[in-house]
């Protein structure tokens, strides 16, 4: 009888440290995905305040600015959709 409790704890323990090792993994995916998030936020802002800058010195280079501005938001998503790739490789 104790052999048989001794083991079923054994068992519950191994379960345990699973979902623990399962919960550390999906926090780390959501704390990943949480700074690239905000890192690409930060970057498609400071890419729309800065175009929106260069037209106001220069309206006449709109077509070029809008262009380049609309690159450089597009590689900052992208950094986002890496991280969301990231996050849930685990899974």
């Amino acid at each position: 009888m104790i052999l048989e409790t001794m083991t079923m704890l054994a068992e519950t323990g191994a379960e345990a440290g699973a979902a623990a090792v399962a919960m550390g993994n999906e926090i780390k995916g959501s704390f990943t995905l949480g700074i690239a998030g905000a890192g690409a936020a930060i970057g498609v802002g400071m890419v729309g305040a800065k175009a929106a800058e260069a037209v106001g010195r220069n309206p006449g280079a709109f077509g070029n600015i809008l262009t380049i501005g609309i690159i450089g938001m597009a590689l900052a998503e992208a950094i986002a959709i890496y991280a969301l790739i990231l996050a849930f490789q685990g899974r």
